[in-house]
């Protein structure tokens, strides 16, 4: 048995973690059977946002006879530059392993872990104990009980991110994020892409206005199938490589969605299942998410959790955020609370989206008061230079001026966004905040100026 002051389990926004505790002089093990960097280095974050800009440029390029310039395409050189990716990614990731194993205090075990008993671990052949231990060993694709589905060679977003060919035809099961960012990827390098969500829109989590504007947009470029759900998978009858999706909506109707590969994005699950958490008296949700409270603290003694596993966000932003307060709470030994006020999120597609705070489904549901300020980007002047014929910024505040929202839909989206996000998170997050500051001309910013300017705070408009 080998005895550390801290056990880091996960090597993703865990590492951060690990390695402060060792600057801090502690004995740290960090446990990490797969690459470092977790989830949005290796087969997340990193890979697709790498994947999606040559989408972008793709795109730009195919959109240049707007502005009176003649381009075309002649190679996508698909194989080369998604080897580039894995090649520049997996340097880093080994690169972090290099640096660890030479930092002193810090033991790096590359293999899986598994509860033993409170703070007792088994790792490999052998069994580590921490005086603290924290828990983010991440999440991964969920493959849901489709019939059919062991008979056929289906992907996942960790497979999709490194094809050695593009797809001619690829069905996806599942219209959130992923679903949403990888369709727009492969129908840019030329890939028929074909979408079955069982929501009545793609993008079901966001403000139902952006969500239909959004699916729109979609389904001008893909075959999309929405209020239906994969219900069996089979190979194709001709004997060609492929296979057929049977999708049905619950009124019983049944149409097949055939497609060279299948692509499986109906959403993550905590890896939480893989420790055995029963032996160190750690308690789960029901959806299997580590319980923990404002401090990170699980249910048994000197144990955190922190990033996906614990359920908070499945964003890299919030894991990084979680790490800081790790770093304080579990090696500086200080109590400093989580504070989840206003935490954004974007969907990287043409046009992108950013979202922070209250839709207005959430607000409806709740039966709170609100007012609605609305701008498009086609009545900016850079709307106009840019030729964004689409997008919106959209705020929702109580009548009192507070911002409750905001959802942006259209170029930078995931940028603009920010401006909501920092209103909210400090002073006292006002609609004047925002519409009162003085925003350059004729930037993309200028939408979000006239769409606080539009929120009406006078009672007789109130909507509920």
């Amino acid at each position: 048995m080998t005895d550390f002051d801290l056990v880091v389990i996960g090597g993703g926004t865990g590492n951060s973690v690990a390695a402060a505790a060792a600057e801090a002089g502690e004995e740290v093990a960090l446990v990490e059977p797969g690459p470092l960097g977790g989830t949005c280095l290796n087969r997340g974050c990193n890979p697709s946002k790498m994947l999606i800009q040559r989408a972008n440029v793709a795109e730009t390029v195919r959109m240049a006879g707007r502005f009176g310039i003649d381009a075309s395409i002649d190679r996508i050189d698909f194989e080369g530059f998604v080897d580039e990716i894995e090649s520049t990614l997996s340097g880093i990731a080994e690169d972090m392993a290099a640096r660890y194993r030479e930092t002193d205090g810090l033991a790096l075990y590359r293999e899986r872990a598994t509860f033993v008993d409170e703070r007792t671990l088994a790792v490999g052949d052998e069994e580590i104990s921490g005086d603290r231990v924290v828990v983010a060993v991440g999440s991964r694709p969920v493959v849901p009980p489709i019939d059919g589905l062991d008979d056929v060679d289906f992907l996942t977003s960790d497979d999709a991110l490194y094809l050695d060919e593009r797809p001619e035809s690829l069905v996806i099961l599942g219209g959130g994020y992923i679903a949403a960012e990888l369709g727009y990827f492969f129908e840019a390098m030329g890939t028929d892409v074909r979408i079955v969500q069982s929501h009545e829109t793609l993008l079901p989590h966001e403000d139902p206005e952006v969500a239909a504007a959004f699916t729109d947009i979609a389904a001008e470029r893909h075959e999309v199938y929405t209020g239906y759900r994969g219900s069996a998978v089979a190979p194709t009858s001709d004997g060609s490589e492929g296979v057929v999706v049977t999708a049905t909506a619950d009124d019983g109707d049944d149409v097949d969605v055939p497609g060279e590969r299948l692509l499986l994005a109906v959403g993550r699950r905590p890896n939480s299942d893989t420790l055995a958490l029963d032996a160190a008296g750690i308690e789960t949700d029901d959806r299997g998410f580590v319980e923990t409270n404002d401090y990170l603290e699980t249910t048994a003694e000197n144990v955190w959790a922190m990033g996906d596993v614990a359920g908070n966000f499945l964003f890299k932003h919030s894991g990084d955020y979680e790490a800081r307060h790790a770093i304080d709470n579990v090696v500086r030994g200080k109590r400093r609370p989580v504070d989840f006020t206003a935490v954004p999120h974007a969907v990287f597609t043409d046009p992108q989206i950013g979202g922070v705070g209250a839709t207005q489904a959430e607000l409806e549901a709740e039966d709170r008061d609100y007012v609605v300020g609305k701008a498009a980007y086609a009545d900016t002047a850079m709307g106009r230079a840019k030729k964004l014929e689409e997008g919106f910024a959209k705020v929702l505040a109580a009548p009192d001026g507070r911002i409750l929202g905001c959802h942006v839909i259209g170029h930078e989206a995931s940028t603009l966004v920010h401006e909501a996000v920092l209103a909210m998170r400090s002073g006292d997050g006002r609609v004047e905040d925002v519409a009162d500051a003085i925003h350059a001309h004729p930037t993309l910013n200028k939408v979000m100026e006239a769409a606080f300017r539009d929120v009406p705070t006078a009672a007789g408009d109130v909507r509920s």
